[in-house]
Protein backbone atom coordinates (compact mmCIF):
# COMPACT_ATOMS: atom_id res chain seq x y z
CA UNK A 1 0.00 0.00 0.00
CA UNK A 2 1.37 3.50 -1.13
CA UNK A 3 1.33 5.85 2.34
CA UNK A 4 3.58 7.94 3.18
CA UNK A 5 5.09 9.60 6.37
CA UNK A 6 1.84 11.35 7.83
CA UNK A 7 0.00 8.01 6.82
CA UNK A 8 -2.00 9.28 4.03
CA UNK A 9 -3.02 7.36 0.70
CA UNK A 10 -5.17 7.91 -2.29
CA UNK A 11 -8.57 6.24 -2.19
CA UNK A 12 -10.68 8.77 -3.74
CA UNK A 13 -9.63 10.13 -7.54
CA UNK A 14 -10.99 13.26 -9.13
CA UNK A 15 -11.08 13.22 -12.76
CA UNK A 16 -11.32 16.75 -14.95
CA UNK A 17 -13.13 15.43 -18.07
CA UNK A 18 -12.21 19.04 -19.26
CA UNK A 19 -11.10 21.96 -18.97
CA UNK A 20 -13.74 23.92 -20.79
CA UNK A 21 -17.01 25.33 -19.00
CA UNK A 22 -20.29 27.08 -20.00
CA UNK A 23 -20.21 29.30 -16.95
CA UNK A 24 -17.35 31.97 -16.04
CA UNK A 25 -17.59 31.94 -12.39
CA UNK A 26 -15.13 34.51 -11.13
CA UNK A 27 -14.03 32.32 -8.40
CA UNK A 28 -12.84 29.79 -11.43
CA UNK A 29 -11.83 32.51 -14.43
CA UNK A 30 -11.00 36.24 -15.16
CA UNK A 31 -11.25 34.94 -18.81
CA UNK A 32 -14.27 37.24 -20.60
CA UNK A 33 -17.25 35.59 -21.22
CA UNK A 34 -17.38 35.20 -24.76
CA UNK A 35 -15.92 31.85 -25.21
CA UNK A 36 -18.19 29.16 -26.60
CA UNK A 37 -17.98 26.04 -24.81
CA UNK A 38 -16.72 23.71 -27.31
CA UNK A 39 -14.61 20.95 -26.11
CA UNK A 40 -12.05 20.39 -28.58
CA UNK A 41 -10.24 16.84 -29.07
CA UNK A 42 -6.91 18.20 -28.30
CA UNK A 43 -7.77 18.41 -24.98
CA UNK A 44 -9.28 15.83 -23.20
CA UNK A 45 -9.08 12.21 -23.49
CA UNK A 46 -11.14 9.62 -24.97
CA UNK A 47 -13.06 7.39 -23.11
CA UNK A 48 -10.79 4.56 -23.60
CA UNK A 49 -8.18 6.49 -22.48
CA UNK A 50 -9.69 7.59 -19.32
CA UNK A 51 -10.47 3.74 -18.55
CA UNK A 52 -6.91 2.44 -18.91
CA UNK A 53 -5.81 5.12 -16.55
CA UNK A 54 -8.57 4.55 -14.01
CA UNK A 55 -7.85 1.01 -14.23
CA UNK A 56 -4.03 1.02 -14.20
CA UNK A 57 -4.69 3.38 -10.89
CA UNK A 58 -7.55 1.03 -9.30
CA UNK A 59 -5.12 -1.75 -9.46
CA UNK A 60 -2.26 0.09 -7.97
CA UNK A 61 -4.80 2.13 -4.91
CA UNK A 62 -7.97 0.10 -4.73
CA UNK A 63 -10.30 3.54 -5.44
CA UNK A 64 -13.22 3.61 -3.57
CA UNK A 65 -14.85 6.47 -4.96
CA UNK A 66 -14.31 8.44 -8.67
CA UNK A 67 -15.64 11.68 -9.19
CA UNK A 68 -15.91 13.32 -12.64
CA UNK A 69 -15.19 16.95 -12.16
CA UNK A 70 -14.10 19.95 -14.97
CA UNK A 71 -14.26 22.56 -16.29
CA UNK A 72 -18.15 20.99 -17.00
CA UNK A 73 -18.07 17.21 -16.89
CA UNK A 74 -21.98 17.01 -18.71
CA UNK A 75 -20.20 18.77 -21.97
CA UNK A 76 -18.00 15.42 -21.74
CA UNK A 77 -20.80 13.85 -24.95
CA UNK A 78 -19.18 9.84 -23.93
CA UNK A 79 -20.27 10.51 -19.95
CA UNK A 80 -22.84 7.88 -19.38
CA UNK A 81 -20.69 5.27 -21.24
CA UNK A 82 -17.75 6.08 -19.18
CA UNK A 83 -19.92 5.76 -15.77
CA UNK A 84 -20.92 2.42 -16.80
CA UNK A 85 -17.13 1.47 -17.62
CA UNK A 86 -15.66 2.71 -14.31
CA UNK A 87 -18.45 0.87 -12.71
CA UNK A 88 -16.94 -2.19 -14.52
CA UNK A 89 -13.70 -1.79 -13.14
CA UNK A 90 -15.18 -2.81 -9.80
CA UNK A 91 -15.28 1.03 -8.61
CA UNK A 92 -18.65 1.72 -6.24
CA UNK A 93 -18.56 4.87 -6.20
CA UNK A 94 -19.26 7.14 -9.17
CA UNK A 95 -19.97 10.45 -8.36
CA UNK A 96 -20.68 13.67 -10.46
CA UNK A 97 -19.87 18.06 -9.31
CA UNK A 98 -21.61 19.97 -12.16
CA UNK A 99 -23.34 22.96 -12.26
CA UNK A 100 -25.92 21.49 -13.38
CA UNK A 101 -26.96 23.15 -16.60
CA UNK A 102 -27.63 19.94 -18.65
CA UNK A 103 -28.52 18.03 -15.96
CA UNK A 104 -32.30 17.89 -16.27
CA UNK A 105 -31.78 16.60 -19.71
CA UNK A 106 -29.00 14.15 -19.11
CA UNK A 107 -30.10 13.08 -15.49
CA UNK A 108 -31.58 9.59 -16.59
CA UNK A 109 -29.19 8.80 -18.75
CA UNK A 110 -26.54 9.40 -15.67
CA UNK A 111 -28.84 7.27 -13.52
CA UNK A 112 -29.32 4.50 -15.87
CA UNK A 113 -25.50 4.19 -16.53
CA UNK A 114 -24.60 3.55 -12.26
CA UNK A 115 -24.30 7.34 -10.71
CA UNK A 116 -23.92 6.99 -7.85
CA UNK A 117 -24.50 10.80 -6.38
CA UNK A 118 -24.35 14.83 -7.57
CA UNK A 119 -22.87 17.67 -6.28
CA UNK A 120 -24.37 20.96 -7.66
CA UNK A 121 -22.52 23.88 -7.56
CA UNK A 122 -24.96 26.75 -7.18
CA UNK A 123 -23.77 29.95 -5.50
CA UNK A 124 -27.33 31.92 -5.60
CA UNK A 125 -30.96 31.45 -6.01
CA UNK A 126 -31.19 35.07 -6.73
CA UNK A 127 -30.83 35.45 -10.72
CA UNK A 128 -29.04 39.16 -11.25
CA UNK A 129 -26.13 37.74 -7.96
CA UNK A 130 -25.82 34.79 -9.83
CA UNK A 131 -25.62 36.28 -13.19
CA UNK A 132 -22.78 38.60 -11.48
CA UNK A 133 -21.07 35.69 -10.61
CA UNK A 134 -21.24 33.27 -13.86
CA UNK A 135 -21.45 35.71 -16.17
CA UNK A 136 -24.31 33.47 -17.48
CA UNK A 137 -28.49 33.30 -17.00
CA UNK A 138 -28.55 30.11 -16.61
CA UNK A 139 -30.63 29.66 -12.94
CA UNK A 140 -33.79 28.73 -14.18
CA UNK A 141 -32.19 25.82 -15.89
CA UNK A 142 -30.14 24.48 -12.89
CA UNK A 143 -33.10 24.82 -10.30
CA UNK A 144 -34.90 22.17 -12.56
CA UNK A 145 -31.87 20.30 -13.30
CA UNK A 146 -31.79 19.72 -9.56
CA UNK A 147 -35.56 18.94 -8.73
CA UNK A 148 -36.05 16.61 -11.37
CA UNK A 149 -32.48 14.87 -10.36
CA UNK A 150 -34.21 14.19 -6.84
CA UNK A 151 -37.15 13.72 -8.81
CA UNK A 152 -35.81 10.60 -10.13
CA UNK A 153 -33.66 9.18 -7.27
CA UNK A 154 -30.25 10.43 -7.78
CA UNK A 155 -28.90 11.72 -4.38
CA UNK A 156 -27.91 15.49 -4.83
CA UNK A 157 -25.28 17.97 -2.50
CA UNK A 158 -25.08 21.71 -3.04
CA UNK A 159 -21.81 23.40 -2.88
CA UNK A 160 -22.20 27.17 -2.64
CA UNK A 161 -18.71 29.40 -2.83
CA UNK A 162 -19.40 32.35 -0.36
CA UNK A 163 -17.56 35.58 -1.68
CA UNK A 164 -17.32 38.58 0.92
CA UNK A 165 -19.54 41.78 -0.99
CA UNK A 166 -20.82 39.20 -3.70
CA UNK A 167 -23.53 36.51 -2.08
CA UNK A 168 -23.13 36.28 1.98
CA UNK A 169 -26.32 37.09 1.78
CA UNK A 170 -27.71 34.00 -0.29
CA UNK A 171 -26.36 31.73 3.12
CA UNK A 172 -30.26 31.68 4.68
CA UNK A 173 -31.90 31.44 1.34
CA UNK A 174 -29.64 28.49 0.00
CA UNK A 175 -29.64 26.42 3.21
CA UNK A 176 -33.51 27.32 3.42
CA UNK A 177 -33.71 25.99 -0.16
CA UNK A 178 -31.60 22.78 0.70
CA UNK A 179 -33.81 21.95 3.96
CA UNK A 180 -36.85 22.16 1.38
CA UNK A 181 -35.53 19.68 -0.64
CA UNK A 182 -34.22 17.44 2.56
CA UNK A 183 -30.74 17.78 0.88
CA UNK A 184 -27.38 18.59 2.63
CA UNK A 185 -25.45 21.94 1.51
CA UNK A 186 -21.77 22.58 1.76
CA UNK A 187 -20.38 26.33 1.95
CA UNK A 188 -17.14 26.75 0.79
CA UNK A 189 -14.66 29.43 1.58
CA UNK A 190 -12.63 31.09 -1.77
CA UNK A 191 -9.45 28.99 -2.12
CA UNK A 192 -6.33 30.53 -3.12
CA UNK A 193 -6.30 29.58 -7.07
CA UNK A 194 -5.76 30.57 -10.55
CA UNK A 195 -5.78 34.64 -11.21
CA UNK A 196 -7.04 34.62 -7.15
CA UNK A 197 -3.90 33.08 -5.81
CA UNK A 198 -2.37 36.26 -4.38
CA UNK A 199 -5.60 38.59 -3.83
CA UNK A 200 -8.26 36.04 -2.82
CA UNK A 201 -8.18 37.71 0.73
CA UNK A 202 -10.90 40.57 -1.62
CA UNK A 203 -13.26 38.12 -1.72
CA UNK A 204 -13.08 36.04 1.82
CA UNK A 205 -15.39 34.59 3.83
CA UNK A 206 -14.32 32.92 6.67
CA UNK A 207 -16.30 29.61 8.08
CA UNK A 208 -16.54 32.01 11.56
CA UNK A 209 -18.42 34.45 9.53
CA UNK A 210 -20.49 31.76 7.75
CA UNK A 211 -21.15 30.42 11.03
CA UNK A 212 -22.07 33.59 12.41
CA UNK A 213 -24.57 34.46 9.13
CA UNK A 214 -26.22 30.66 10.07
CA UNK A 215 -26.27 31.73 13.97
CA UNK A 216 -28.68 34.92 12.99
CA UNK A 217 -31.24 32.11 12.17
CA UNK A 218 -30.31 28.97 13.26
CA UNK A 219 -28.61 26.65 16.56
CA UNK A 220 -26.50 24.66 15.64
CA UNK A 221 -23.94 22.50 17.23
CA UNK A 222 -20.67 20.57 15.62
CA UNK A 223 -21.02 16.74 14.35
CA UNK A 224 -17.60 14.51 14.26
CA UNK A 225 -15.35 15.41 11.17
CA UNK A 226 -15.13 12.15 8.92
CA UNK A 227 -11.78 11.31 8.36
CA UNK A 228 -10.18 12.63 4.99
CA UNK A 229 -13.72 14.56 4.73
CA UNK A 230 -12.86 18.29 3.47
CA UNK A 231 -16.05 19.52 4.77
CA UNK A 232 -17.12 19.80 8.47
CA UNK A 233 -20.29 19.01 9.24
CA UNK A 234 -22.78 21.07 11.83
CA UNK A 235 -26.90 19.96 12.65
CA UNK A 236 -29.19 22.54 13.21
CA UNK A 237 -32.29 22.27 15.92
CA UNK A 238 -34.11 21.26 12.95
CA UNK A 239 -32.17 18.72 12.31
CA UNK A 240 -30.58 20.10 9.08
CA UNK A 241 -26.93 19.27 8.19
CA UNK A 242 -24.83 21.42 6.56
CA UNK A 243 -21.32 21.45 5.88
CA UNK A 244 -18.12 24.00 5.32
CA UNK A 245 -15.05 23.38 3.34
CA UNK A 246 -12.93 25.55 5.03
CA UNK A 247 -9.39 25.37 2.87
CA UNK A 248 -7.97 28.46 4.31
CA UNK A 249 -9.37 29.15 8.15
CA UNK A 250 -9.64 24.83 8.82
CA UNK A 251 -7.04 23.05 6.50
CA UNK A 252 -7.73 19.44 6.10
CA UNK A 253 -3.82 18.49 5.01
CA UNK A 254 -3.27 15.97 7.37
CA UNK A 255 -5.36 13.24 6.37
CA UNK A 256 -6.51 14.55 2.42
CA UNK A 257 -6.43 11.31 0.44
CA UNK A 258 -7.44 12.70 -3.43
CA UNK A 259 -5.36 12.10 -6.12
CA UNK A 260 -6.14 14.30 -9.28
CA UNK A 261 -6.19 13.28 -13.10
CA UNK A 262 -6.62 16.16 -15.81
CA UNK A 263 -8.15 16.23 -19.43
CA UNK A 264 -4.50 15.38 -20.52
CA UNK A 265 -3.00 12.07 -18.62
CA UNK A 266 -1.59 13.77 -15.77
CA UNK A 267 -2.08 13.58 -12.52
CA UNK A 268 -1.49 16.00 -9.01
CA UNK A 269 -1.48 14.89 -5.37
CA UNK A 270 -2.23 18.45 -4.30
CA UNK A 271 -3.88 21.16 -5.37
CA UNK A 272 -0.94 23.47 -4.32
CA UNK A 273 1.22 22.00 -6.89
CA UNK A 274 0.75 22.66 -10.20
CA UNK A 275 3.50 20.23 -11.61
CA UNK A 276 0.96 17.66 -13.39
CA UNK A 277 3.05 13.97 -13.48
CA UNK A 278 2.01 12.14 -16.85
CA UNK A 279 0.77 8.95 -16.61
CA UNK A 280 -1.03 8.46 -19.82
CA UNK A 281 1.90 6.29 -21.28
CA UNK A 282 2.56 4.24 -18.50
CA UNK A 283 -0.92 3.83 -16.29
CA UNK A 284 -0.21 0.00 -17.34
CA UNK A 285 3.07 -0.20 -16.27
CA UNK A 286 3.01 -1.12 -12.68
CA UNK A 287 6.41 -0.21 -11.60
CA UNK A 288 6.69 3.47 -13.84
CA UNK A 289 2.73 4.04 -12.46
CA UNK A 290 4.33 3.58 -8.69
CA UNK A 291 6.98 5.85 -9.22
CA UNK A 292 4.64 8.67 -10.53
CA UNK A 293 2.20 8.36 -7.50
CA UNK A 294 4.97 8.34 -5.09
CA UNK A 295 6.16 11.62 -6.57
CA UNK A 296 2.13 12.75 -6.77
CA UNK A 297 2.14 11.52 -3.08
CA UNK A 298 5.08 13.91 -2.16
CA UNK A 299 3.37 17.41 -3.56
CA UNK A 300 0.81 17.13 -0.71
CA UNK A 301 1.21 19.94 1.95
CA UNK A 302 2.05 18.82 5.88
CA UNK A 303 -0.37 21.31 7.26
CA UNK A 304 -1.61 24.65 5.19
CA UNK A 305 -3.57 24.83 2.15
CA UNK A 306 -0.53 27.15 -0.25
CA UNK A 307 -2.98 27.02 -3.27
CA UNK A 308 -1.15 27.64 -6.62
CA UNK A 309 -1.83 29.47 -10.28
CA UNK A 310 -3.15 26.66 -12.09
CA UNK A 311 -6.92 27.50 -12.23
CA UNK A 312 -9.73 25.56 -10.43
CA UNK A 313 -11.48 25.20 -14.29
CA UNK A 314 -9.17 23.44 -15.36
CA UNK A 315 -8.54 20.62 -12.13
CA UNK A 316 -11.93 20.70 -11.37
CA UNK A 317 -13.79 20.93 -7.87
Amino acid sequence: MLVDKYGRTFNTLRVSLTNVCNLFCNYCTDQPATEKAVIHKSNVLYTNEYIKIIKGLHLKLNLETVRLTGGEPLLYKDISNLIEEIREIGIKKVKLTTNAVFLKEKAVSLKNAGLSSINVSLDSLDPESFFIISKRRNLKKILEGIDHALAIGIPVKLNTVVMKGMNTDQILPLLEFARERSISIRFLEVMKMGHLHNSYHELYFSREEILEKIGEQHQFIPMDREHGATATYWITDKKQVFGIIANESHPFCGDCNRLRLDSYGNIYGCLSNDNGISIKDHSDDPLKLEYSLKQALSQKQEIQFAGSVMSMRYIGG
